[in-house]
Formats: C-alpha cells, structure tokens, sequence
C-alpha cells in the first residue's frame, strides 16, 4: 500500500479545504464536524482556520492540531 501524503491545500470557504494528495486525487474536507472536539475548538476561529500549513504529510495548525492524511483522504469528497 503506498503511502498517503496531502501535496497541497487551499482555503475554499467556511471550514473547507481543499486537498490534493499524492495520488493524484483532490478531495474536499469540512472541519465543522470536528471543531466542536477537544482541542480541534480552537479552528471555530475562522482567521486561526484559514492560516493552516503543509507539514511533510498533512495539514497543520500552529504545530497543534494535526489530522493524519489517511483520515482525511477517506473522510473526504472528491472535489
């Protein structure tokens, strides 16, 4: 099984991102289901939301909040 990485992400609206992975595939995710869960209620700030970065695999957000790239590669729409 080859391994699942995220190569790019852009800010769409609301709480979506767009997600491109190494396989080619682009895929919409929606945070809102997640913002409400322990420490992920810090991205219900919409300004904090959007200034997310790649790390090497996925998403991140100030170094705190991360979400394996499988997770979002099966949780995810195809855009």
């Amino acid at each position: 099984m080859e391994l699942i990485y995220i190569t790019s992400a852009k800010y769409v609206s609301g709480y979506i991102l767009e997600l491109t992975f190494n396989t080619g595939e682009v895929k919409l995710f929606d945070f809102t289901r997640l913002y409400d869960k322990g420490i992920c209620t810090k991205l219900q700030d919409i300004e904090y939301f959007k200034n997310f970065k790649l790390d090497a695999f996925s998403v991140d957000w100030n170094n705190e909040i991360g979400f394996a790239p499988e997770f979002l590669y099966e949780q995810g729409i195809p855009a």
